[in-house]
């Protein structure tokens, strides 16, 4: 959708809900989000973009700066890969008996198999976010109450997880390779919006009775969640 009035900035998304002012948001991509109250017209939203000219241009432009820095992996032996907020580097395992295993501390792979090692990596991190998420879901419903009917492990490009109106929770599965403490925040977020669907105050007021430090949690996904990837 682009801003007929200032054709320099594009919105890429508009988000409404019960919210009562218009947040600006820019992606991990340099996408412009934007969260609006249900009544607010386009012409509003368009004036406080026009009005946020400079910020959402300087934002966009810090998030294009951390893109071009993030490393291509090469899956060569010794390269490290993040898991749990470590870094564990890969290893050639000439004779295994399995194509990837990680074992003490380290990522096992075989010679023939490291044309396939991306694939492999994502399978490995899918199974351990489904189990690692699973568990954490289970902890925090018994600490809040609230639960979740399914969990699904999700591809988005970006959100690191997000709640159905039918109770069930999307997680990404790259946010594996955070610290258990950074998924845990993003467990109560989606946790606490199947009770509150919005941002309201009480939202964060719930949000921050079981993660009393989740600012500094979301703060960490704002600075380093461009580098959670394969």
């Amino acid at each position: 959708m682009m801003n007929s009035s200032h054709p320099k900035i594009q919105i890429d998304r508009i988000i409404r809900s019960r919210r009562r002012s218009i947040g600006l948001e820019i992606s991990n991509n340099a996408r412009l989000i934007v969260r609006a109250p249900l009544l607010v017209s386009t012409r509003q939203i368009n004036r406080i973009v026009i009005e946020k000219k400079i910020w959402i241009l300087r934002k966009q432009q810090e998030a294009r700066k951390k893109l071009d820095q993030i490393p291509q992996k090469k899956y060569t032996p010794g390269e490290q890969f993040l898991f749990l907020g470590n870094e564990y580097p890969l290893i050639l395992a000439k004779g295994q008996g399995i194509p990837f295993l990680y074992r003490e501390n380290k990522f096992h792979i075989t010679p023939e198999s490291l044309s396939e090692a991306r694939i492999l990596f994502k399978v490995w991190y899918c199974k351990q976010a489904l189990d690692i998420f699973t568990e954490r879901i289970s902890r925090y419903h018994r600490l809040s109450g609230i639960r979740c009917r399914q969990l699904h492990i999700s591809n988005a490009r970006k959100r690191w997880g997000s709640c159905s109106t039918r109770g069930n929770l999307y997680m990404n599965w790259r946010l594996i390779m955070a610290p258990l403490k950074v998924i845990d925040y993003v467990v109560v977020h989606e946790l606490v919006h199947i009770r509150e669907n919005n941002h309201s105050r009480a939202f964060w007021d719930r949000v921050e009775q079981l993660i009393p430090n989740y600012r500094e949690q979301r703060n960490w996904l704002k600075r380093q969640g461009h580098l959670l990837n394969l």
